[in-house]
């Protein structure tokens, strides 16, 4: 953006200047504000986010049937290093101070993160070098993992006292932007448990909730969150049903928020696609069904339930990209790994507790409601804890994806109407056709780590068998 934005709020977002006469120096408040506010697409509506929810069976197709289906995800990353990420690097170049280059590559490192889950070894250490390289080499995963923590780790003991302008998330506020980092980091860490970098992953996760640092989110109050003021900018669930109903909660979930009778599925499910409608649905559609057999039912069943609740798919709603539930809940498998030592503060049962009493608060139910459930689950292993985990990413699709990617868990079922070869669940994005065409010798070497090519069945780095 070449103009001016507001210091916290979307709403004072500033216009494009279309005057012939006016600067085209880059405002690197303006850069921050834009990418704060499209940030979201990456935990909601994104194609990152909406495919992985589809693969981690939250939602399934209601009319076109193909992702849920498993159709090549032959899709292009390079939109994220041209938009966000370079956006974010200008800011980096131009550095108006120290604080404002911190939250840049912060957030650089969350855009990375859910860039190489989606597709594994991507452009890193030589991305984003403008015309000095156009044909960057692809970092082996395990290599942008590291480079992810080391960067968070610097950029949390750098900060000062200079201003953050153009901040629309946490209005510029220092403490909130080093409980994200850590909690980002802690989250990366935890991805890490079944490689052979647990060691280094360990440490992170120490290092991330030490008070020196500035800790990590601990409530629902400090999730890292964008929200919409509508007209303009309106909520990306929002624009989901915006003339269309092509989404479905699936049906693997409602029958495992029934089975453990989660009140949580009031605000998951809703029966209408008008936003504002109050009125909840359990009706989850069948997952993975081809067109003629998902439309007959939802033909049969009109209240079958879309995505989230129309109370939470406002104009002026929001969207979570990291809670306090998610990050108790990866501290909870974080001191069942032994990574954390516990204390009479901090338990595998505590953490897993405190994390789905988060989680209820964030839904609009009480913290003691959702302890009072935890403690009905029984004894956290990991098993527990990871589908919990799942549960309480919802509606983020990408989380989801990931949680079930490492851990096995929930234990889903491919779609019966699956259309890919082998029939099953897809494990990772394929390379795009145009970077083949462009950056062919480097894609080739990505191809190369990966056990069974370019393929959607190959797994990433930490996705251990």
């Amino acid at each position: 953006m070449l103009s001016g934005a507001g210091c916290n709020k979307i709403k004072d977002f500033g216009d494009v200047n279309s005057n012939p006469g006016a600067t085209t120096t880059p405002i690197p408040s303006a850069l921050l504000s834009n990418v704060e506010a499209g940030l979201s697409g990456y935990a909601s509506t994104g194609t990152e986010a909406i495919s992985g929810g589809q693969y981690a069976q939250y939602f399934t197709e209601t009319q076109y049937s193909g992702t849920s289906l498993y159709n090549l995800p032959q899709n292009s990353f390079t939109g994220n290093y041209a938009g966000n990420l370079n956006n974010l690097q200008i800011i980096v170049n131009l550095a108006p101070t120290k604080n404002m280059v911190n939250v840049a590559k912060i957030l650089q490192q969350y855009i990375f993160w859910v860039v190489t889950d989606s597709w594994g070894d991507v452009p890193y250490s030589e991305a984003l070098k403008g015309a000095t390289n156009i044909l960057p080499k692809y970092d082996k995963q395990q290599d942008i993992y590291k480079g992810m923590l080391t960067t968070l780790t610097t950029a949390v003991n750098s900060f000062d006292s200079s201003p953050i302008s153009g901040d629309i998330i946490y209005g510029g506020d220092v403490a909130s932007w080093k409980r994200m980092a850590n909690s980002l980091k802690l989250l990366i860490a935890v991805q890490m448990s079944k490689t052979a970098d647990a060691a280094t992953a360990s440490a992170a996760v120490k290092e991330a909730i030490a008070a020196s640092g500035g800790g990590v989110i601990t409530s629902t109050d400090q999730n890292f969150t964008v929200k919409y003021p509508g007209g303009v900018y309106k909520s990306p669930w929002w624009n989901l049903y915006n003339g269309r109903k092509d989404f479905a909660e699936s049906k693997t979930l409602t029958d495992y928020t029934a089975s453990t009778s989660d009140p949580r599925q009031a605000a998951f499910g809703g029966e209408s696609e008008q936003a504002g409608n109050l009125n909840t649905s359990n009706i989850g559609v069948p997952y993975g069904l081809a067109r003629l057999s998902v439309t007959a039912f939802t033909d049969a069943n009109p209240k079958w339930a879309r995505v989230l609740r129309g109370d939470f798919r406002l104009e002026n709603g929001s969207v979570t990209l990291i809670t306090a539930a998610e990050v108790w809940l990866a501290r909870a498998e974080a001191v069942n790994l032994g990574w954390i030592t516990p204390t009479a503060d901090e338990t595998v049962a505590k953490d897993f507790q405190t994390g789905i009493g988060e989680s209820f608060v964030q839904w609009g139910l009480t913290a003691a409601a959702g302890k009072s459930f935890a403690q009905g689950l029984g004894t956290p292993d990991f098993k527990l804890i990871s589908t919990q985990r799942w549960v309480a990413s919802y509606p983020d699709g990408h989380m989801a994806w990931d949680i079930w990617r490492k851990s096995g868990y929930p234990e889903l079922k491919p779609a019966p109407d699956a259309t890919n070869s082998s029939k099953q669940i897809v494990r990772r994005f394929v390379y795009a056709t145009s970077e083949y065409n462009t950056n062919g010798k480097n894609v080739a070497a990505a191809v190369a780590n990966l056990d069974g090519g370019d393929s959607q069945d190959s797994r990433v780095w930490w996705d251990v068998k």
